[in-house]
């Protein structure tokens, strides 16, 4: 079984093309949603972002989301600190997860691949990409927050232009319908390449 990995900048769209590898069969792993159970549901994780950022990253044993953003996000040194409690427990988590399953490949949704120098975790990976202004209005309608803020979350990311030649395939998803052809093309010779003997 191969592993997957799919990632692409905030907006880029790339929780949409997850769905629809799902509804090809393909088995995905959404890594937001994990780290946010774990960061709910670990002792240890819980702890360790206590000690990192002190006792209001809980309200009522419940992750105080509003209060993690407001401080990681104006602080790249803190978001890395963050990122290595989290991002180790999600990878445990998600190989356990995928060594369940029995198909050909599966899928990890994920962020930061290429921001935390993280391709080589996976057989191959897959870039969702889209210009600049559509992510930027896509996340502004879908989160209700104004430019400024979105701008911040997009500075820490890299841009798409150097990601593009460390990414096995990239899918620009601008258009549903040729999206949506272009990921059961990409379903078919994934299949292939995780099933070959060679």
């Amino acid at each position: 079984m191969k592993i997957v990995g799919l990632t692409g900048g905030i907006g880029s769209g790339k929780s949409t093309v997850a769905e629809m590898f799902r509804e090809l069969k393909v088995p995905v792993y959404d890594s937001d949603e994990e780290a946010k159970r774990l960061m709910n549901s670990s002792e240890e994780v819980k702890d360790a972002i206590i000690a990192l950022l002190g006792k209001n990253a809980y309200r009522d044993n419940v992750l105080n989301r509003s209060f993690i953003a407001e401080k990681v996000f104006k602080d790249p040194e803190l978001l890395k600190k963050l990122n290595a409690i989290v991002h180790p427990a999600v990878r445990e988590h998600f190989l356990e997860w995928a060594q369940k399953k029995s198909v050909p490949y599966v899928i990890q949704e994920t962020a930061l691949i290429f921001e935390n120098g993280a391709q080589d975790k996976y057989d191959f990976t897959i870039l969702i990409t889209a210009p600049k202004e559509m992510r930027l209005q896509r996340v502004m309608d879908r989160d209700g927050v104004g430019e400024q803020q979105v701008v911040q979350r997009m500075e820490n990311q890299i841009e798409d232009n150097k990601k593009i030649p460390l990414a096995d395939f990239c899918i620009e998803n601008v258009d549903l319908e040729t999206t949506k052809q272009t990921v059961k093309d990409l379903h078919t010779k994934l299949v292939a390449l995780s099933t070959s003997k060679f």
